[in-house]
């Protein structure tokens, strides 16, 4: 089963997360299949890049997104409109 979720990358204090692809049973920081985005929650306002042609694509082939990737989706799509 492919999750979507974030794995943590930058460095102590100065967190970044990439949204990706991966087997649900990896650890956070294993090696993932495919990288869909990522999410900076330092910068002000927070920067959220996600190729939502990507997500659709796992969507499609059955991933499952964890609940904050859903809730960081929802506001890149309402910053979009």
């Amino acid at each position: 089963m492919v999750a979507i979720r974030l794995t943590r990358a930058g460095t102590k204090h100065r967190p970044f997360y990439r949204i990706v692809a991966i087997d649900r049973e990896k650890p956070r920081e294993s090696r993932f299949i495919d990288l869909i985005g990522h999410y900076n929650p330092i910068s002000d306002p927070a920067e959220i890049k996600l190729d939502v042609e990507k997500y659709n694509e796992w969507i499609k082939k059955g991933a499952k997104p964890s609940q904050t990737v859903r809730s960081l989706l929802k506001k890149v799509l309402r910053s979009e409109n």
